[in-house]
């Protein structure tokens, strides 16, 4: 992807970038000695090239690509020499800077986390610099690198999914928000998987629902209207300094017009009346509560800026965060708290419970993997079905359970690359990697299939595992299509095997082949002007179809004919037919790559009508990557499967250990158990006393984690262990 990164914080005048634009438009007609020959002005091509570009983008910092570097003008430059301790200076009429091109993402990144907002504009073909607008790309997370190429392992493990969250309050005009209790939506966008979330809620002045959601989240760009209540204003501030430097989350302002409700039903019912028809989408829509219509329209208008609102589309894909029906009840004070996601020191996710049960060989199974965390569940019959795999993988002799782990590793991410198809931001390179990974996992599983009927007993295992084959099966129709060393080299005009359903690209081929058997024809011609029958067309420095005389031959040449090159020994020549020819031969080649590039687009918006289905399986793959993760906990020693039932208030522990602290402390020095008796027969309530440091805290959090860890499904450091469902924890 081009990626532009954003924020509001900069606000950009053109008289400060050279000349005052009055002497810029003057400069037209200006008979100045100083005048550029080929624009008639004082300015280059390029800085013209960068004015033009500077009045779309004014916020921006704009970075230019100029061959192997990218270079800053005017402010800009001197905004990155502060910020990136880079050297700038006049050239021309602009300050200027520059960096490295391959070092492009290292310093967008710092200047996004200092909070400018970036844009990228690519070098084309044709000299002509080109906005990224019209392919450019949110970096919600900023750990990945440009040009999606980087190597899943290479990502270290605590990148967090990188959301964009939106936060409405009420709903209203601001003036009417009363203070201290107020209703707020949220909508949560995850541009390189598609995921959808939003969520209404009401909330105290202590704001702790709206912290759970975004510590939950975890998001790295936050849109917010200009002006927000004080406790929000407050929260907000106190999550994002926490964070790293070189990590803070991201704030977008926009205009409180936008959370208007009036103005954000109109938007919406714009938007799925005119861009997305269908009535069935438009009541899915209105059917949410007015706070997050209000989120939703402003994540649609700044979506469009990046041409991701596509995945908007569908909103019977949008997923509500919150359900008390579904999953345990962990506010943001006990997430901080017991360290679900990350540790309370260095907000790493080392030393947290996730580090510990996090085994997944697969990015897209470490993201399902945190949705199982920070979700306990609360129906029965789910922990036990996620326990019963578990236990399975565990115990069962049989060799399918290793070879289908052997699958997920080294798996590229198919969530994210499926998505970059969706939305047409894919490479061939990347499009026959995600396809051809696919395929491959559609034939290996189907090959287990008799073996996972007759082996595998656990019914989410089993479900997950022989439903992928049926949902990838359409998948191997455009690997054929596909020709494998054009796709890897990234040649669009040498993509498709069979032209048959290309007509548009045939047709341009047998117009090229056309002129080139012409220019072949013209051959015989050539050596009877030049009187060398052995003559042939040679090609120098990419300029083909020259004709190469001897310097001593000279004179045998045509005086029409123009002189290309020469050497001390020969020079080359292109005949008026060849050059006629040859201008109409590059025309079409041109046109051929455009047409190309064409149908690449429609054979992409093809293979995304089976999005739905092959994002499926790919959530199947994750699932059975999760449950070989929590397996492998169960495998550390002294874990035993919890008893889970539905009998309320009894938590009877014998023998539990602090999963986290028993793992970082390893077999050298062993974590003292303790044993936890708490039932509505008997002890309902205990009160923890003794000297500081003597590990009050410990035991209360290792009670608390074992719950989790029951409720998510799995094993759990203790001798033995049974857990009434319990709905939620709470923590001070």
């Amino acid at each position: 992807y081009n990626r532009v990164l954003i924020s509001p914080q900069l606000q950009c005048n053109l008289s400060q970038f050279s000349a005052s634009l009055k002497s810029y438009e003057n400069s037209q007609n200006s008979s100045d000695t100083n005048l550029n020959k080929r624009t008639k002005t004082i300015y280059t091509p390029l800085e013209l090239q960068f004015i033009e570009m500077k009045k779309k983008y004014k916020d921006a910092v704009l970075c230019v690509e100029c061959g192997y570097k990218y270079r800053f003008f005017g402010q800009d430059a001197e905004i990155a020499a502060r910020e990136l301790n880079i050297y700038c200076h006049l050239d021309h009429n602009f300050m200027t800077a520059s960096i490295p091109s391959h070092r492009l993402f290292i310093h967008v990144r710092r200047l996004v986390a200092k909070g400018h907002k970036v844009g990228v504009i690519k070098q084309m073909e044709t000299a002509a610099l080109k906005a990224a607008g019209e392919n450019k790309s949110s970096l919600f997370s900023r750990k990945l690198t440009l040009d999606d190429s980087v190597d899943v392992e290479e990502v270290t493990a605590d990148v967090p999914d990188n959301y964009l969250l939106c936060i409405c309050e009420n709903g209203d005009n601001l003036k009417n928000r009363k203070k201290g209790d107020i209703v707020t939506g949220i909508m949560a966008i995850q541009p390189t998987t598609g995921e959808v979330i939003f969520d209404s809620f009401r909330d105290c002045a202590s704001r702790l629902e709206l912290e759970s959601r975004v510590l939950r989240l975890q998001p790295v760009e936050i849109i917010l209207p200009s002006k927000l209540s004080d406790q929000s204003e407050k929260l907000i501030h106190s999550i994002t300094s926490m964070r790293l430097q070189d990590d803070r989350i991201r704030i977008e302002r926009m205009e409180n017009l936008n959370f208007e409700y009036s103005h954000a039903f109109q938007k919406v019912t714009d938007f799925y009346t005119k861009e997305v028809p269908g009535p069935k989408n438009l009541s899915v829509i209105l059917s949410l509560d007015k706070p997050v219509i209000c989120s939703l329209a402003a994540v649609i208008a700044y979506l469009k800026e990046f041409n991701l609102e596509k995945m908007l589309y569908n909103p019977s894909n949008f997923k509500q965060l919150s359900s008390e029906t579904e999953y345990m009840t962990i506010n943001g004070t006990t997430m901080k708290n017991l360290e679900i996601l990350q540790n309370q020191t260095d907000m790493k996710t080392k030393g947290s419970l996730l580090w510990v049960l996090d085994h997944t060989k697969t990015s897209f199974g470490r993201r399902r993997l945190k949705k199982w965390v920070t979700q306990p569940l609360l129906k029965l019959s789910e922990i036990n079905a996620r326990l019963d795999a578990v236990s399975e993988i565990l115990l069962s002799e049989s060799s399918v359970f290793g070879q289908i782990r052997n699958l997920l590793c080294k798996l590229p991410d198919l969530e994210r690359g499926l998505c970059s198809v969706f939305h047409k931001k894919c490479s061939t390179q990347e499009f026959f990697l995600i396809v051809s990974t696919l395929s491959r996992l559609d034939l290996e599983i189907q090959a287990f299939v008799p073996v996972i009927h007759s082996h595998v007993k656990s019914s989410l295992l089993k479900n997950a595992l022989l439903e992928i084959p049926d949902l990838l099966s359409p998948v191997k129709q455009y690997l054929k299509i596909l020709n494998e060393e054009a796709a890897k080299t990234g040649d669009k005009t040498q993509l498709f095997k069979d032209l048959t359903d290309f007509p548009v690209i045939r047709k341009k081929k047998e117009e090229i082949q056309d002129v080139l058997s012409k220019i072949q024809l013209h051959l015989p011609d050539i050596r009877k002007q030049i009187k060398n029958p052995s003559a042939e067309y040679v090609t120098v420095s990419g300029q083909e179809f020259l004709i190469e005389v001897k310097n001593s031959h000279k004179s045998s040449v045509p005086s029409d004919w123009v002189m290309v090159s020469s050497t001390k020994a020969v020079s080359r020549f292109h005949s008026p037919f060849i050059i006629e020819n040859y201008r109409v031969l590059q025309q079409l080649r041109e046109q051929l790559v455009l047409d190309c590039s064409a149908e690449w687009l429609c054979f992409l918006d093809h293979f995304s009508e089976h999005y739905h289905p092959v994002s499926k399986a790919i959530c199947h793959l994750a699932t059975v990557d999760c449950l070989f993760s929590l397996a492998q906990v169960a495998k550390q020693g002294d874990y035993c499967r919890p008893t889970v039932q539905d009998k309320r208030r009894e938590i009877i522990i014998k023998n539990g250990r602090h999963p986290v602290i028993d793992v970082l402390l390893g077999e050298q020095d062993q974590y003292v158990p303790n044993t936890t008796s708490l039932s509505g027969d008997g002890e309902r309530v205990m009160i923890i006393t003794g000297p500081n440091m003597g590990g009050k805290s410990s035991y209360i959090k290792q009670v608390a984690l074992i719950t989790v860890m029951a409720q998510i499904g799995s094993f759990v450091p203790a001798e033995e262990a049974t857990i009434g469902v319990v709905d939620g924890i709470f923590t001070r």
